[in-house]
């Protein structure tokens, strides 16, 4: 594996931070997840839909070693110091300040480990230098993807919608993990490790920039259209004739020439001047679906992808979850592995990139504290002393 080798220490929860320390997983790398003992990330609490575990924490957690430490008793300190002498990355997204709180940021560390990189991830950046009035403010994923922007322009008219997934956390672990990547790199050439302090605003904004430029200078920002294209008509979905919802997107004049032509089979439509350009189509759109929803309904959405694929028109079936864990491209693809978990196995989608299940480490999910005993005693401690850390509550 590319990171064979490399030890990465995470004190993590929720998804941005694990999402990240999960693809360094899989490349190989030996993420070593710190928990709370008892409890462990509250993630792991979030619902039950996985055999009884829950969805977020079987996502963003395969291929970790879970140790139980708690990070404010006495005996904690010890164990984290070892781990770091040993470590070549911690990542964290504990609460803004907490980590330098406990000895652990950048700056009282790099001292004594020169080669450390440090991943800080946080709700609005937690740069002591340039910690901006947002800084020590509670971050969730919801309350990120609201102050980025992107609820205004993400609904219909009448209602601004947030995403369907935790994309501001995704969007960090994603950045973080690329950071991680880039540092390791950087490393090889200077030796020294560095900070890399990553913003779930910052992620969530530069996602942003296609409507902040088309809303450059205080022109109006796109407008909310549900699921179609704010600007481009048509370009959305629509209902046939068997209940379902077909996606389709027309891009220029001459797709809209075949539209007309070979999936409405009105080739009149195609030289109405009320749908005449884009512009115009786009001005028109609640005239232009009823002729398109009219031309649906005797139709099934097969038979509509199958008009839109002769006439060479972008279209996809609008999937609900349980078609997409049976895509015929998924399956086609083999794209789809086995992880156990302390619930039994369960499948998993190799990661993008990844050829089959032999180019990456789709290790599994690990119970609470499943590697406690066995780090301890790699790190010297003897079974007497793990058994006095655990009376302790300390593991």
């Amino acid at each position: 594996m590319p990171l064979t080798g490399l030890t990465v220490v995470a004190l993590e929860h929720a998804i941005a931070a694990p999402f990240c320390t999960r693809q360094l997983a899989e490349l190989g790398a030996r993420v070593i997840k710190v928990e709370r003992p008892g409890v462990g990330d509250f993630a792991r609490g979030y619902d039950e839909r996985v055999q009884g575990l829950a969805s977020h924490f079987v996502w963003t957690n395969r291929g970790k070693q879970s140790l139980t430490l708690d990070l404010k008793h006495p005996e904690a300190a010890g164990v984290l110091r070892q781990l770091l002498a040993q470590a070549d990355v911690l990542v964290q997204n504990l609460a803004p300040g907490a980590a330098a709180r406990l000895g652990l940021s950048f700056e009282a560390l790099h001292p004594q480990h020169p080669r450390l990189i440090v991943c800080d991830i946080s709700g609005y950046g937690d740069d002591s230098e340039r910690p901006g009035p947002y800084r020590d403010k509670k971050a969730y994923d919801l309350l990120i993807q609201s102050e980025s922007g992107f609820v205004s322009i993400t609904g219909s008219p009448e209602e601004p919608a947030k995403a369907g997934c935790s994309i501001a956390d995704i969007a960090a672990g994603m950045y973080a993990y690329s950071n991680v990547l880039a540092a390791v790199i950087e490393r090889g050439i200077t030796g020294l490790g560095r900070r890399i302090d990553v913003s779930m605003l910052e992620s969530m904004v530069e996602w942003m920039g296609y409507p902040m430029y088309y809303a450059f200078d205080g022109a109006p920002p796109p407008p909310r259209a549900g699921a179609a294209h704010a600007t481009i008509y048509p370009y959305g979905p629509f209902p046939t004739g068997d209940g379902r919802s077909v996606m389709l997107g027309l891009q220029n004049e001459r797709e809209w020439q075949a539209f007309c032509q070979q999936v409405l089979q009105q080739p009149a439509l195609a030289g109405d001047e009320r749908f005449a350009t884009n512009a115009r189509r786009s001005a028109a759109r609640a005239e232009l679906r009823a002729l398109i929803v009219e031309a649906f309904a005797s139709l099934s959405a097969e038979q509509v992808v199958q008009r839109l694929e002769a006439a060479q028109i972008a279209n996809a079936k609008v999937n609900t979850m349980a078609d997409v864990w049976a895509h015929p491209q998924l399956q086609a693809r083999q794209r789809w592995a086995e992880v156990d978990t302390p619930a039994g196995p369960v499948p998993a989608l190799l990661p993008p990139g990844a050829r089959d299940a032999q180019d990456v480490a789709l290790g599994p999910v690990p119970a609470l504290g499943a590697h406690t005993d066995a780090l301890l005693a790699e790190l010297g401690y003897r079974p007497d002393q793990i058994d006095r850390l655990r009376a302790e509550g300390a593991v």
